[in-house]
């Protein structure tokens, strides 16, 4: 988990607006989530493409740019594979291997 801490002077507004972009953010990592889940044979790549499909079907999505939103999308991709890797790893302590 990656945690970064700061100290930030800023008004209401600006506050307002980081909060927005993360919620945007998570918004687009939660929505290649479900569509890896939704749809089988699902790539890295694929989640990447349906970042510009989110940003042209959500109008505040879009306020992102296409760096942070293809970040959200590797960031749910390096989850799915961190999830397959950590299952792969149990189930091979648990047949004795």
């Amino acid at each position: 988990m990656l945690v970064l801490e700061s100290k930030l002077v800023a008004t209401s507004e600006q506050f307002a607006l980081i909060d927005e972009a993360i919620r945007s953010f998570q918004f687009i990592r939660n929505k290649a989530l479900h569509y890896w889940i939704d749809t089988k044979g699902t790539t890295k790549y694929d989640l990447n493409k349906q970042c510009a499909i989110l940003a042209k079907e959500f109008e505040w999505a879009g306020k992102l740019n296409s760096m942070a939103r293809q970040s959200a999308a590797e960031r749910a991709w390096s989850a799915v594979s961190r999830f397959f890797d950590n299952w792969a790893n149990s189930n091979l302590k648990c047949n004795g291997i």
